[in-house]
Formats: C-alpha cells, structure tokens, sequence
C-alpha cells in the first residue's frame, strides 16, 4: 500500500514538473519592451509584444525603503544618459514597484530605435541602474496567437494576482481584444484567452478590436473582478469567473470617462474606508474613481456624445496634471512620473488623494 502511495507521488511530481515552463539560465535579447509587471517573491515579468513573449526573471531580494518624500528632478536626463540619446529621445513605457522590496523599476526605450530598451531600477542612495538580462535565470511564456497585424499591442498591459498572470493585448482571434489568464509558474500550453467585446458609449457601439490599454485585479469580498479602461475612455468591470479560455464574453461598461483620450495606470486603494482607483490618462488628466458598490453598479448602454461622461462618479486630481505613470507604493502613497510645460520628467512620490 505504501509503495502504490510512494509512486502516486512520484508521477504527481513528475507530472507537475513535466508541464512547468523550463527555466534557462542565459541572455534575453528584446525585440521590444511593452509594460512590466511583478509577481510571487518578487519576479518580473517583461512584455515583449514584438517577439510575443513574456519573460519572468528573479529580481534581488535585498530591501530598498523608497522614501516617502521621494523627488528626483530632471529624471528624463538620467534615463538618456544611460540610454546613451538625449533626454528627448527616451520614451518610458512603464513604471512598476517591487512590491517586495518597495524598488521602482523604470522600462525605457528609444524614440527612434524602439529595440535599444533598458529596465532601470531606483537603488538606495536615489540613482538608477539598469538591469543586466545577461547571464540571467529566466523563464518565457509565449503567446500563441500574437496579433500579426498589429503587433506592437499584442501585449498592452499585465498584471498578477493569486497565482495567475493576466496579459492584455490583441490576437488573431475572430474577437481581437483579447485577456490572457495564465498559470504561473508558466505551464506548457496554448492559452488563446478569453475574449473581450464591450460596448462603447462615447461611440455608441459594440467593440471587439480594442485592447484593454489599462487594468488592475480587484477582489470586492471573496468575488475577483478585473477593472479595464480603453482608449477614448470606457471603464469596464469584467468578472474573473467568466475568463474562460477561449470563450467570447462581454465586459460591463461602468462608466464613460471622455473620449479623445488614452489611459496610462490604475490602481485601487481605500481611503477614509471608501475604495478608489486612481488613473493616469494622456489628456484628461488623474481620475479619481470611486468604485465602492462597484460589483451592483449600472452598465451604460445608451450613447455618451460630445465628449461628455456618464457612470461611476469620478473628480480629476489637479495636483497631479501632467502625470504620466503611477503605481502603488504602500495603502497610503503612490510614486508618479511627471512631465511639466517643459517636458522635464520628475520622479516623487506624492499621497494617495
């Protein structure tokens, strides 16, 4: 009885190791550098919407306190010179912190060589450097179906959560705008995601070909849901429960947040016991979204025309015009990239509103 106990281990294990995505110990070469995202014990996930594949790297575990008064000024200079172009080159793509060492990574590109990428981490004494994918143990998960015809949003954004990376992004598929859920550790298979239709008030129609360009997971008791923002602005509620593989499902769109207009970031907080998402968008300013009720809130379903707004309520945070990534440091502060009337980048920390 033991022995037959002893093997059912046994082929479990080797089962379980078997349809693990092998990790390799070598160099990564990125074709791009989309968006980042973090997971379990600090693992970073690159996008790589050119090649199609996501990479997971073990970051150091070494703690850095990023400072709660945090300024650095002229940041874009720095980010040129260790791109090796002019501040106005540089395009920053992403801005993620480690959520176990409080670290801000930076993932910047050239303007005119979009290939020339770099991963910049904030150290202790407040400088960045960049981090070496030589050499590297790391494993890849490949998208199987990565939109051919247009390949730079074949990954537009990521996020972990409870053992599960989700990628947004457009594919091949019938219904183009497309959300990944897949296992990690990254298992062997062919996930084509589930796929996203939604309707679109500012158009006063059904999309299928859009990507979720922002998102973050959200649990409102013990139910998950993910909160999705499209360009020219819906807010979009979308239960985990209905990511199926494969599947065609329908977002519910909570709100309408203007059109003209591309969201950066989001993230959700609680504050005075009432719950949040601020956004980052390119026009129309930070958002601050109050989302509490957010799993019984009506869906729109009738045009929003000439740019106006309609839904959740929502108020734009003046102090933060200007910003063009943000992410959540700790329940009560968040760190912003901002770009002034200049174009100068300054790096801070500033007080969730």
């Amino acid at each position: 009885m033991l022995r037959r106990i002893l093997f059912g281990l046994m082929a479990v294990a080797l089962a379980t190791a078997t349809s693990r995505a092998d990790t390799t110990k070598g160099d990564i070469t990125l074709k791009s550098l989309s968006t980042l995202g973090f997971g379990p014990k600090g693992v970073l996930f690159i996008g790589d919407s050119e090649a199609g594949v996501v990479y997971a790297v073990n970051t150091p575990a070494d703690k850095v306190s990023t400072s709660k008064t945090l300024k650095i000024d002229n940041v874009g200079t720095t980010f040129g010179d260790l791109l090796g172009v002019k501040s106005e080159d540089v395009v920053v793509k992403d801005l993620k912190i480690n959520p176990e060492t409080s670290q801000v990574y930076v993932a910047v590109t050239r303007k005119s060589s979009p290939s020339a990428a770099a991963i910049l981490r904030l150290t202790g004494d407040n400088k960045f450097e960049e981090v070496k994918l030589k050499g590297v143990e790391f494993s890849k998960y490949t998208l199987p179906n990565a939109s051919e015809k247009k390949r730079s949003d074949s990954i537009t954004c990521m996020a972990y959560a409870e053992g599960t990376l989700y990628i947004a992004g457009l594919s091949n598929e019938e219904f183009a705008s497309t959300l990944r859920s897949v296992t990690y550790p990254f298992v062997k298979d062919t996930t084509r995601g589930a796929q996203i239709e939604i309707y679109h008030a500012a158009h006063n129609a059904l999309e299928t070909r859009s990507p979720i360009q922002t998102f973050t997971p959200y649990t409102i008791g013990k139910t998950g849901y993910i909160l999705a923002s499209y360009t020219c602005t819906p807010l979009v509620r979308i239960p985990l429960t209905q990511l199926k593989d494969g599947q065609k499902i329908k977002g519910d769109t909570v709100a309408e947040l203007g059109n003209q207009n591309r969201p950066l970031d989001i993230v959700t907080y609680t504050k005075d016991k009432k719950a949040y998402a601020l956004m980052a968008n390119d026009r129309r300013g930070v958002m601050k979204i109050s989302i509490d009720g957010l799993e019984t809130a009506g869906t729109l379903a009738q045009a929003v025309k000439g740019g106006g707004t309609a839904g959740v309520v929502f108020e734009t945070i003046k102090e933060l015009q200007g910003t063009k990534q943000l992410d959540k440091l700790n329940d009560t502060t968040a760190v912003v990239l901002m770009e002034d009337k200049d174009k100068k980048l300054t790096l801070s920390t500033v007080v969730l509103p």
